[in-house]
C-alpha cells in the first residue's frame, strides 16, 4: 500500500531526517520518501501499519502529519 501524508512544521532538512526516521521505525513501513519541498511524506508499507500509527510516529517527533 502507498500514501501520502502531509506534513506540517518541518523548516530544514534535520526536520526531514527526524520524520524519515520516526516513519521508518512504525512496523510494516517498507520506504518512507520525506520531501520539504512539498511538505508531504510519500510512504510505501503493509500490514501491521496503520495510517493512524504513522500520523503517531510523526507527532511524538514534534510534527503534524495529517
Amino acid at each position: 500500500m502507498k500514501a501520502i501524508l502531509k506534513i506540517e512544521g518541518m523548516t530544514c532538512d534535520h526536520c526531514v531526517m527526524h520524520v524519515t526516521d520516526a516513519l521508518q521505525k512504525v512496523e510494516g513501513v517498507e520506504k518512507a520518501k520525506v520531501s520539504l519541498k512539498k511538505n508531504e511524506a510519500a510512504v510505501k508499507f503493509s500490514e501491521p501499519a496503520t495510517m493512524d500509527e504513522m500520523r503517531e510516529a510523526v507527532a511524538q517527533v514534534g510534527y503534524k502529519a495529517i
